[in-house]
């Protein structure tokens, strides 16, 4: 069967063919394909369909790894999704998965967003890999994403770790025709694993554990070394050579393509880790004197190789200047790093004419009725200031509106906003949207709750996660009992519906509040304007 299939559609198809039992996410940009081509998936097969995969929402990505590592513990296959900052709030889990193992394979798929197309930093998860101590994956086209999903599962199981698959922006949203298996692997069946102390980490038991880890890191290697995936060709002018690692390899074809003839490097393509020693031992004794590392993300490979090769063969790539120390890679970019020019003739670049186009909250949307109010009664004080967090609401900082003063992560507008309060600011706002507080925001009122803090949170409900698309939010039609059940006083739990004839309601409502020596809510509720169209229309 062939299909014409996204990066992230070609890993979601290769995990149910693998005999996927669950997937375990929070929705991520670009990672969140995955999950909803797998939930469609079950959606066609029906409610009565045999040998079904979990596939609902997790409240954040900690307890989605914690969830897949308690189906892994019962013999089953468990996939998790996240964006690159993810990886973030589930370390402490994904950490001591490496610890525990696994029981039934375990793969963790990481997106990363260089460039920071819609993400606060360009973080490379190949470091948690290496940090880990696990084997990583990452693919070079959607054929290799949809095959080392079976690769992959069959890797963790073997090794018994979890292994982690990492793709990139340009990989997760492209297309291509992917060739995929007539008949998909039966789930695994239910076992518990026979040494049930592997996953009590006491440090009696954790350090036996830690030790079998190290001791598996030449196996790790090993299976680098002998992997389809990774693979070395020798060039006729061997004292040059090329490292390319997942997508990169792409571009170096492109650029070796339009050339119509190679320059004679030698090629290590490199989409499993460890590094391969071996290979990279292979290609300095053939000769390498020079090695470009073409590498998409940070220079992972590249300050590896440093310690790897001998110091009079000289390692080149981001750290040198020879590519571009941020951003994404290009087949210009990496055109010019092999001494030839751009391939982009100059009537391909941008005018000067063009106007960019940043993203803007939508019209109709609640979010701008509740920053017009936010605004108005903030500017009645003479330093107010207002912590954002991360959501469409975060656009809040452009124009026309300006509301926000700092925006740092998922979580952080209530505890920011309450360590102001702490070292005195008043009036102290914090602006969260409803998947966001249930996410990560929660255990900031608990705090704010326990010091009585003098914050006026809003919590912006727009009844499901608008910014990765609509999908459903984990406190929808609870978001009261939740602030209550953490403490909130009733009578400072307010709710109000952010449209312009409830303006002066509104701001009503936030002096109050402003004016109460304690921790207040007021949730702004009214749905997306996307979600609202797409319900209008499905109703009809």
């Amino acid at each position: 069967m062939k299909h014409l299939l996204l990066g992230d559609e070609a890993i979601a198809q290769g995990a149910i063919d693998a005999g996927l039992s669950g997937v375990y996410a929070y929705p991520g940009t670009p990672s969140t394909e995955i999950t909803e081509y797998i939930q469609l998936s079950e959606k066609r097969k029906g409610d009565e369909a045999k040998g079904k995969i979990f596939c609902q929402w997790a409240t954040n990505e900690k307890t989605a790894m914690e969830g897949a590592l308690g189906m892994s513990y019962m013999g089953k296959r468990a996939l998790v999704c996240m964006k690159h900052v993810g990886m973030n709030v589930c370390a402490d889990a994904f950490m001591n998965a490496a610890i525990t193992g696994v029981n039934g394979g375990l793969v963790v798929v990481a997106a990363d967003d260089p460039s920071m197309h819609s993400s606060q930093n360009e973080q490379d998860s190949r470091f948690y890999a290496k940090f880990a101590m696990i084997p990583c994956l990452e693919p070079s086209n959607q054929q290799e994403a949809y095959d080392m999903m079976h690769y992959a599962f069959d890797l963790s199981e073997s090794l018994r770790t979890p292994v982690l698959l990492r793709v990139t922006t340009r990989m997760a949203h492209s297309r291509a025709v992917v060739e995929t298996m007539d008949t998909p692997r039966e789930q695994n069946a239910l076992s518990a694993p026979e040494n049930t102390n592997h996953f009590i980490l006491l440090p009696a038991f954790a350090r036996k554990n830690y030790a079998e880890l190290v001791e598996a890191q030449a196996d790790f290697v090993q299976t680098s070394e002998e992997s389809q995936y990774n693979t070395y060709t020798k060039g006729t002018q061997p004292q040059k050579a090329i490292v390319t690692t997942g997508i990169a390899y792409n571009y170096l074809m492109e650029v070796i393509g339009e050339r119509r003839e190679a320059k004679g490097e030698s090629i290590l393509k490199i989409t499993q880790y460890p590094l391969p020693k071996a290979l990279i031992d292979q290609m300095v004794a053939d000769g390498a004197e020079e090695i470009l590392v073409m590498e998409e993300g940070q220079p992972v490979v590249e300050e590896l190789l440093r310690g790897m090769v001998p110091s009079s063969v000289a390692v080149k790539g981001r750290l040198t200047g020879d590519l571009p120390r941020m951003g994404e890679l290009t087949p210009d970019c990496v055109a010019q790093a092999l001494g030839g020019d751009r391939l982009l003739a100059p009537g391909c670049q941008i005018p000067e004419i063009v106007v960019g186009r940043p993203p803007a909250l939508c019209q109709g949307c609640g979010h701008r009725d509740m920053y017009a109010a936010l605004n108005e009664v903030a500017a009645e004080h003479e330093n107010a200031k207002i912590f954002g967090d991360i959501g469409c609401y975060t656009l809040g900082a452009l124009s026309p509106f300006h509301a926000i003063h700092a925006c740092v992560e998922m979580g952080a507008s209530i505890t920011m906003a309450k360590g102001a309060a702490d070292a005195g600011q008043f009036p102290s706002f914090a602006v969260i949207g409803d998947s966001t507080f249930t996410h990560s925001g929660m255990t900031g009122l608990l705090d704010c709750v326990n010091s009585k803090a003098n914050v006026v949170v809003l919590i912006s409900d727009n009844l499901t996660t608008g910014m990765t698309g609509g999908q459903d939010s984990a406190g929808t039609g609870r978001l009261e009992a939740i602030c209550l059940g953490l403490g909130v006083e009733p009578e400072h739990v307010r709710v109000v519906v952010p449209l312009p004839k409830h303006m002066e309601e509104i701001k009503q409502v936030l002096r109050e509040e402003v004016a109460y020596n304690g921790t207040s809510v007021v949730i702004a509720r009214r749905e997306c304007i996307q979600t609202l169209k797409r319900h209008l229309k499905a109703k009809k």
